[in-house]
């Protein structure tokens, strides 16, 4: 065992599975995603510019899986940096229950996030906010043959994101990152995130090259159960982070994620003496405050066998700092902040014997959803 959490051991993998190379290649991505969006600006302002105009406009973002999660760490950033309520839904909440989520006397923006742009429950939610609303949609998708990106309508816009980014394999990585940056990008100012793209593709590139032999080391240490915690637009990475290490592991290792405040209200009982607890620290000087509050706690406890912050700023004792990112925004530090759970889940996948790229051995769990029958909802 390393005398440190953050000592790290040279990982033992092939560097050509798909899982490997889509995490790796996320400061290429970025760079290339930023790259379309600014030789499409024009045409993305002309699209957005009388849906800005318009005051009482809803903008959702939506997705199934990991797309609805990036609508989780970004719709609190945009609400507060628009000054108007961005909502994250998920399509698999609109398909269960439109009426709870679709409100046909608003005016709406959908924008829809899709991999492959297949997932049965992102066409339907499209369908019925065609059907039920004053919807304009921002398809934002990997796949150019996906069906999403062919359902924007007369009134919408697709923005095709680089091939590269359709990831081959089963866990979204790279597809993550770039829909997030794409979003992100488009709706806080294309031409304001260009001066910031390369500042958050070197945070990515320095985590990449620092993190890969922690998560190898942290992998071996054979966890049974493992938490992450973040607040603001952490949570909704937290929730992204767990996803990745129960898909990549096929389940065998149990996750959880909560807030860091959140998490004293009863999920602080899922911690046994083999858990690994991972903080996301945010750099907002309250938000920190209390990051710092619930790791000082559980290691006071004594209880889980470590916890790891990771930071920009450092002062945390165990933790893996993202050098040169102190003074970045929360909202530029979820594309480092994700790397160091990526490649976790990809050395527990390989320490159980899966295969990363296809982890699911029974077949019941696919790369693209299947086995969903979506339901007419009553008129």
């Amino acid at each position: 065992m390393p005398d440190t959490l953050v000592a790290s051991v040279q990982p033992a993998t092939s560097d050509y599975s798909w899982t490997r190379r889509e995490i790796l290649q996320q400061p290429a991505t970025l760079r290339a995603t930023q790259a379309i969006l600014s030789a499409t600006r024009d045409a993305i302002d002309a699209f957005l510019a009388p849906l800005r105009a318009t005051p009482d406009l809803r903008i959702m973002l939506c997705g199934a899986g990991t797309s609805a999660f990036i609508g989780e760490c970004l719709a609190p950033w945009l609400t507060a940096t628009l000054g108007r309520p961005v909502d994250a839904v998920a399509t698999t909440d609109i398909v269960g229950a439109p009426q709870l989520y679709l409100d046909p006397k608003r005016p709406t923006l959908m924008v829809s996030f899709g991999r492959s742009g297949n997932s049965p429950e992102s066409i339907a939610a499209v369908d019925l906010a065609d059907a039920r609303l004053t919807v304009h949609h921002l398809v934002i998708t990997c796949n150019a043959e996906g069906a999403l990106a062919q359902r924007a309508g007369p009134t919408g816009y697709v923005v095709l994101l680089p091939e590269e980014t359709h990831d081959r394999a089963f866990a979204m990585t790279s597809s993550f990152s770039a829909m997030m940056l794409a979003a992100l990008s488009i709706f806080t100012g294309v031409a304001a995130m260009a001066a910031r793209v390369e500042a958050i593709a070197a945070a990515v590139a320095t985590t990449l090259a620092q993190a890969d032999g922690i998560a190898a080391t942290l992998a071996a240490r054979d966890f049974d159960r493992v938490v992450y915690l973040g607040s603001g637009v952490f949570q909704g990475l937290a929730r992204e982070a767990a996803l990745k290490l129960l898909e990549l592991t096929d389940g065998a290792i149990p996750t959880a994620f909560d807030s860091a405040l959140g998490f004293r209200h009863g999920p602080k009982t899922i911690v046994t003496p083999r858990t690994l607890v991972v903080v996301f620290v945010s750099n907002d000087p309250l938000t920190r405050l209390y990051d710092l509050d619930i790791i000082a706690e559980l290691r006071a406890d004594g209880h889980c066998s470590a916890v790891l912050a990771i930071s920009a700023q450092g002062g945390e004792g165990d933790a893996l700092v993202v050098h040169g990112a102190a003074t970045l925004d929360d909202a530029d530090l979820l594309f480092p902040y994700i790397v160091p759970a990526q490649l976790f889940g990809l050395y527990c996948a390989l320490r159980l014997g899966r295969t990363p790229d296809k982890p699911n051995a029974s077949g019941t769990v696919n790369r693209v959803v299947q086995g969903v029958r979506i339901h007419t909802p009553a008129a």
